[in-house]
């Protein structure tokens, strides 16, 4: 996949992260796509406290074998078990092998345990990707924790 394609997914899902801005608080509006082939076929936003954050609602909208599939989310899936579970471990669990993130989550309970988890298990990440935009979108949740 090359660079421009890549920010062309991140900016899709900076897009999608729009949708979540009227009903996640406090929770950041994450936006995820996930793509095969070069192109999008599931998207997903973070939702109301306590329901999915943007990668669960996306893989949920699949009922195939994600290990070709790419994950494109905003924000370092998250670590731990709170009111939903680990989005990282979840991503594991179905098989995604690949991980694009824009920023590394500043949340004390994540702070790369996220994307730890994602290595560990042999899943390709990179961070940095449009990091300027996703800053300025999640600037609420920057400022919280930084």
């Amino acid at each position: 996949m090359n660079p421009s394609e890549i920010e062309f997914f991140m900016a899709q899902a900076l897009l999608e992260g729009r949708k979540a801005v009227e009903k996640c608080y406090p929770n950041p509006p994450v936006g995820c796509v996930l793509t095969r082939n070069g192109k999008i076929f599931a998207r997903g936003h973070t939702n109301e406290p306590g329901e999915p954050h943007a990668e669960i609602m996306a893989i949920n909208t699949v009922r195939c074998n994600l290990e070709n599939v790419t994950c494109f989310v905003l924000l370092e899936p998250c670590s731990y078990v709170g009111r939903t579970p680990s989005c990282a471990r979840e991503l594991v669990d179905r098989g995604i092998r690949k991980v694009f993130i824009g920023a590394i989550d500043p949340h004390p309970q994540n702070r790369g345990a996220g994307i730890d988890i994602l290595k560990n298990a042999g899943i390709r990440v990179e961070s940095g990707i449009l990091e300027k935009e996703v800053r300025s979108q999640l600037s609420e949740h920057f400022a919280k924790y930084c």
